[in-house]
């Protein structure tokens, strides 16, 4: 009788685990950032690389930190969109250009907009790798203390904007849009 009892005792554990895991959210990887500090950086502006863009921006008024790249089809989905955003938010956007070539992401700006308040050129990836970076886009919502609130991966949408970002910006500046 007990040979019968473990293969079904073994399947019912296994279903449940497997049931467990169909209501998880694939695309969701939790960051260790959240309510800690921003990491501190220092790195040469995208535009005039003999000046330096630091973590210290990040802290006086809630802010967006976009990781992003030429290479990145993501990136290219999301620009539009951090545009509108820019445009519309009262948020200053932060870009971390992220393993790319300096002359082909000045030209993207140029030709796409630039929704960015400053970028930092991490043509290494050293900076990426603090901010634990899986792969780009990623966006970073700041506090106005400079503690990390929230962290996206993938393009950012209007609904992700309105369901993710929106609610937390609110309790961090008081209102929507954040002037």
């Amino acid at each position: 009788m007990w040979r019968y009892l473990i293969p079904i005792a073994l399947f019912a554990v296994l279903a449940v685990f497997f049931a467990r895991g169909l209501n998880l959210n694939p695309g969701y990887v939790p960051s260790p950032l959240l309510g800690k500090p921003a990491p501190s950086f220092e790195l040469p502006k995208l535009k005039d690389p003999a000046s330096t863009i630091a973590s210290d921006v990040l802290v006086g008024e809630t802010a967006l930190f976009n990781v992003w790249a030429t290479w990145c089809v993501g990136c290219r989905q999301e620009h539009a969109f951090l545009n509108e955003v820019a445009a519309t938010s009262g948020l200053p956007i932060y870009g971390l250009n992220w393993k790319d070539d300096r002359a082909a992401a000045l030209n993207w700006l140029a030709t796409l907009g630039d929704p960015y308040t400053a970028s930092g050129f991490d043509e290494i990836g050293e900076v990426a790798i603090d901010w634990g970076v899986y792969g780009a886009p990623e966006t970073f919502l700041i506090s106005r203390n400079g503690t990390v609130l929230y962290k996206h991966i993938a393009p950012l949408t209007a609904e992700v904007w309105e369901q993710e970002f929106i609610p937390r910006i609110e309790v961090d500046c008081g209102a929507y849009p954040c002037r």
